[in-house]
């Protein structure tokens, strides 16, 4: 039986763009608005549905855009308001839909209305941000730390009040207790989706509500040395609370007031938290993002227990989702290795629910080691020496083997990649078993089969490093068999259940194979075999 609805989120896939990095039409080192047009008939051709932008919005960069200070402009870095205009209409032009990145936890230091708020106690915006007196020895208000390092809490000396802010100093987190607060957001939102904005990925949204008591948070027994020093410490106060659900709530019905929009969720918590994210009656954010795959242990039966119990904690009529790589953690190519980064791809196109890429991951760009003088990622400058730069995964889109990748014209904000000069769009649009064509045939295989669409998820029994499951619908079934190991595999084709022939191959040199009494899998493999109606489940 099919299960899910027709939404175009829903049957859609997206891709994350990191302006920054994707296109630059100017030649200062940086990606921009006009680069992703000039770019967008390779995301037409590539066959994805819908782009989501990380920030745009005016912004100190202290955070490359996560510190805004203008919610509704667009900073001169990336273009014009104008330029946004024209790319909303190039994009819904040739069918794709526009995400923006909402960051509605806190602003930068220099947005207005945290200028208002430090100037005076009495100041009427004083409330949209979080502030306490000094413990009375004079030192910080609670134990909370920031996620970039340090403590969570900065001292006003000019009001002799310490502000929160979960990350940087100059992004001082808004208090979201406040109804001014909420809807001016909501009045941000409108702004944008009365643009034609198609929705918003929320940052960070389960950091929005904080205990009204500011008590501290304990001790986690399980923190390690080497690991970030923010993780002493579990966010049992400052994080996921439960009055953060009638906040996303608030969110949807924005969302609602316009046709066809969505709301994603960034959200870093154990699945059955982030299931509480869909809402009540699932008027929550309609996919609050499941971030599960960056970082389990790449094994076949690490893999199928993360799938089993996702399945398993999503509440009726939830939407599944799924994603392999983002602008905060290590390149999916380095962590799983080349060859099975196409084995990843297959899994994350064939999964039920809907998958976003994050850009480069289809022609394999890996994670590119920075020189300390070339970091620019304030987490690793607070916090350096245990890996935990996200420099390396934002470098720029390697589109040729010019001397700037096809990038820019100019020396860009971050290295390029040791290997842009092969691995690169043009020279892996010219080989027909690339891992850019494996990205295109899977994309389009999933538009074509709705079995992989809509169908269920059926596990299969396996063993070892094998992964097997099946897509079924009314309309038939899709057999997917991943091997996640370095090893050939045979498996017995009647035993599981494998009869019909091969849709595609991750080595993309199987298509039309007929399975007899065995499937022999080389290393690094996967095989989706299509199935005769009969064997829907």
């Amino acid at each position: 039986m099919d299960r899910g609805g027709g939404a175009w989120w829903q049957h859609g896939i997206f891709y994350q763009i990191y302006p920054r990095s994707f296109q630059d039409s100017n030649a200062d080192g940086v990606g921009d608005i006009a680069g992703i047009i000039e770019r967008l008939p390779y995301l037409q051709a590539l066959g994805v549905d819908a782009i989501w932008l990380s920030p745009i919005f005016p912004s100190p960069m202290a955070d490359f855009g996560y510190d805004i200070s203008d919610y509704t402009g667009i900073d001169p870095l990336f273009g014009t308001s104008e330029d946004f205009d024209a790319l909303m209409s190039a994009a819904h032009a040739a069918g794709l839909k526009v995400i923006l990145d909402l960051v509605p936890n806190h602003t930068s230091d220099r947005h207005p209305w945290f200028i208002e708020a430090r100037s005076s106690r009495d100041n009427p915006k004083r409330d949209w941000y979080l502030w306490r007196d000094p413990k009375p020895d004079g030192s910080a208000p609670n134990n909370w730390l920031s996620e970039f390092g340090g403590s969570a809490w900065t001292l006003d000396d000019a009001t002799g009040q310490y502000y929160y802010h979960a990350f940087l100093a100059q992004q001082p987190d808004l208090n979201w207790r406040n109804p001014q607060v909420r809807e001016a957001i909501h009045e941000v939102m409108r702004f944008w989706l009365r643009k034609g904005v198609d929705g918003f990925r929320v940052d960070v949204i389960w950091h929005l509500i904080k205990d009204a008591e500011f008590r501290d948070n304990p001790p986690n027994p399980f923190y390690r040395e080497g690991r970030p020093p923010h993780e002493k410490i579990l966010t049992q106060y400052s994080t996921d609370q439960p009055e953060v659900h009638e906040v996303v709530a608030g969110m949807r019905r924005v969302i609602d007031e316009f046709d066809d929009r969505v709301l994603i969720g960034e959200i870093y918590l154990p699945f059955e938290r982030l299931v509480a994210y869909y809402g009540n009656d699932l008027r929550g954010a309609q996919m609050p993002f499941n971030f599960a795959l960056l970082s389990t242990l790449w094994s076949a039966r690490s893999v199928e227990k993360i799938i089993a119990d996702y399945e398993a904690a999503l509440p009726k009529g939830a939407w599944p989702n799924w994603v392999l790589g983002n602008h905060d953690r290590p390149r999916v190519a380095s962590r799983v290795g080349a060859a099975q980064a196409r084995v990843a791809a297959m899994l994350l196109l064939t999964l039920r629910g809907t998958p976003t890429l994050y850009y480069g991951d289809e022609i394999g760009m890996h994670q590119v080691a920075i020189a300390p003088d070339q970091v620019r990622d304030p987490f690793e400058k607070n916090v350096p020496g245990i890996g935990v730069g996200r420099d390396g995964c934002r470098t720029p889109m390697q589109w040729d083997a010019t001397p700037y990748a096809g990038f820019s014209a100019a020396k860009p904000w971050l290295p390029l990649a040791d290997d842009f000069r092969h691995e690169n769009v043009v020279n892996l649009d010219a080989d027909a078993q690339s891992i850019l064509h494996l990205y295109k045939a899977l994309i389009q295989l999933k538009k074509q089969l709705p079995q992989l669409q809509s169908g269920d998820y059926v596990p299969v029994a396996a063993e070892g490093d094998l992964l097997l499951y099946r897509r079924a619908s009314d309309g038939g079934a899709a057999t997917i068999v991943l091997n996640l190991g370095a090893e050939p595999l045979s498996i017995e084709s009647d035993a599981a259940g494998l009869a019909g022939e091969i849709l595609l191959s991750t080595l993309m040199d199987r298509n039309g194979e007929r399975i007899g009494d065995r499937l022999d899998l080389r290393a690094d493999e996967g095989v989706i075999i299509g199935a005769p109606a009969g064997q829907a489940e």
